[in-house]
């Protein structure tokens, strides 16, 4: 799978600290390879961000994201359960 990154998403990815960001680059590797990995917890959300999509980095950390055509993926935003806002 071809994936682009927005701005919001290369800026929030720079503020998170160097032990989660290796993490991410592990999960992003995995996602690429097949984003509905069981281990990615991937869902659609509800409600107003019905149109986006989420994978878990750990616990804490998400990436919101949507597909564009069929076999590309645009990240837009990533951080811990705040990226819901």
């Amino acid at each position: 799978m071809e994936v682009l990154y927005t701005p919001h998403f290369k800026r929030d990815a720079k503020r998170l600290p160097v032990s989660i960001r290796k993490l991410v680059e592990e999960r992003l590797s995995l996602f690429k390879k097949d984003p509905f990995d069981p281990s990615l917890k991937t869902h659609k959300l509800e409600g107003a961000l019905r149109e986006y999509w989420a994978f878990s980095i750990d616990y804490r950390h998400r990436v919101l994201w949507t597909f564009e055509g069929k076999s590309t993926a645009v990240l837009h935003a990533i951080g811990n359960h705040c990226v819901y806002e």
